[in-house]
């Protein structure tokens, strides 16, 4: 898989992981990856416990009766808003939404496609934690698991949901399903994503984990814990000697999932050598953690030998895991930056280090709007992108574009934050180069220039506004016009 002119290597378990390929078998619908040259790489009932022989008391029954209905009214309309009235079993049958039941309160998303060989093993295990988990965990009524399907062939789908003793999309629902690839900004598959059943708000991105590490689920909902917490415990230094975990308070930390059997691991972390060193040398308290994913601990020695900072000691598998759990980790290279607080500034340190290799911009805040270019052409594939291409070669011919739409950009960016939800639309501007021409050419864009676009590489759609001049009431209303679903797509 091509991204930003590197391979990434995906991972469903990245401790026993054996390949650098994307798990994501020919042919699946979503999400897709563009590969060229340029480097872009897409009404239920209340039980009561009274009975004749055990009433309950008109204070019972009132209790009982008043704050339930609220809460599950609240929670079966937006569950209805997210995956549909009716989902599909097994046995073919419909299972109404509504009908998950009153106390659920977390929702397992099980992305995959049946011809994916990883996908099918993950199922036998996710299987076996589910039946586990339905029959003896004290929680069995709060989880749900839907499955999530990329299949183009609804007999392949038909068969591998045979095997499921959960829910799924219904296999024409392609649209639906596309908005939670997005939603979730799934990029490999299979993929297993925990959300609060209420709001949809992410618990654990890396369900993957959730059910080899807990595998009788004692540890539900697996919601997320604080990083001092996480990687708490003795660092390596590269000289044998550990420290503390208390040295990193105070410090803007990068937490850096790599390992040496990955390429562009190997040439990312010569560059971060060198960005670590300028970040220090400029008087900042930075440091960062080595999370390895490597095979063996001679070769996560070998690796480790070359980086000037701490590590998670390889024995420690469990604290390894704990953080790819923490931050969903789903590909390596992936560099987390954190600020003093260990609360995360971005998740994209790699396109950041690429693409500021002077580190002018540390600590890498979110930037509204980004200039397009080989480096970041991953990001494309997280979402959909508004991408505004002009006619400007030189440096500096870019501003107006990026003051033109940045208010819109930084409008939608804090109603989403406020919300503690991730912004449903990245922002670009493309000037005249390569990486634009090549984008142009796989979607099929006219050559115009100003023109305004929405890509949603997951979806293979696009979205233009032709129009004579691009104002920011222009920009805006193509916003709102999107995310209200009422533009028409065109394919990619």
């Amino acid at each position: 898989m091509l991204n930003g002119g590197n391979l990434c290597c995906s991972q469903g378990d990245l401790s026993r992981a054996h390949s650098c390929t994307e798990l994501r078998a020919e042919g699946a619908a979503a999400p897709h990856r563009l590969s060229v040259s340029a480097g872009l790489t897409a009404q239920t009932s209340l039980c009561l416990r009274g009975s004749p022989h055990n009433p309950l008391s008109s204070v019972e029954v009132q209790e009982a009766l008043q704050p339930r209905p609220v809460v599950f009214a609240a929670m079966s309309e937006f569950l209805v808003a997210l995956l549909g009235e009716r989902l599909v079993n097994s046995e073919k049958a419909e299972v109404d939404v509504q009908s998950l039941g009153a106390r659920l309160s977390l929702l397992g998303l099980f992305f995959g496609c049946s011809l994916n060989a990883p996908c099918k093993q993950f199922n036998g295990s996710l299987c076996e934690f589910y039946h586990r988990f339905k029959k003896a965990s004290e929680h069995k009524d709060k989880l749900e698991i839907v499955f999530v399907s990329s299949d183009q062939d609804q007999k392949h789908w038909q068969d591998f949901l045979q095997e499921m003793p959960w829910p799924a999309l219904p296999f024409k629902d392609r649209h639906k399903k596309m908005k939670l690839w997005n939603k979730y900004k799934v990029t490999s598959i299979p993929s297993l994503v925990f959300v609060d059943a209420t709001t949809g708000k992410v618990v654990c991105r890396n369900g993957l984990l959730v059910v080899r590490d807990d595998p009788k689920g004692l540890e539900f909902p697996w919601g997320p814990k604080p990083f001092a917490e996480v990687v708490a415990g003795p660092l390596l230094r590269n000289n044998r000697q550990t420290t503390d975990c208390s040295s990193l308070e105070g410090h803007y930390v990068g937490v850096y999932f790599s390992a040496h059997w990955c390429p562009p691991c190997r040439s990312l972390t010569r560059v971060l050598v060198e960005s670590y060193r300028i970040i220090k040398e400029s008087g900042h308290k930075f440091e960062i953690v080595f999370v390895s994913a490597d095979r063996s601990e001679e070769s996560f020695k070998q690796y480790f030998s070359e980086m000037p900072w701490l590590a998670i000691p390889y024995s420690d598998e469990a604290r390894r895991s704990r953080l790819n759990r923490l931050y969903g980790i789903q590909g390596i290279p992936t560099l987390i930056l954190l600020d003093a607080d260990g609360h995360v500034i971005t998740r994209q340190g790699r396109v950041e280090v690429l693409n500021d290799p002077e580190c002018r911009l540390f600590p890498w805040h979110p930037r509204p709007v980004l200039e397009l270019s080989e480096a970041n052409a991953v990001q494309l594939h997280e979402g959909p992108c508004l991408v505004l291409f002009v006619d400007a070669e030189e440096e500096g011919e870019l501003e107006p574009a990026k003051e033109l739409i940045q208010p819109i950009a930084e409008k939608l960016l804090a109603k989403y934050k406020a919300k503690e939800e991730e912004t449903p639309l990245l922002f670009f501007v493309a000037g005249e180069d390569d990486m634009s021409d090549s984008l142009r050419d796989y979607t099929n864009l006219p050559e115009a220039a100003p023109l305004l676009t929405i890509l949603d590489m997951s979806a293979r759609a696009k979205y233009v506004r032709d129009v004579e001049e691009i104002t920011p009431a222009v920009v805006e209303q193509f916003v709102n016009e999107f995310l209200a679903e009422k533009l028409k797509p065109e394919p990619i």
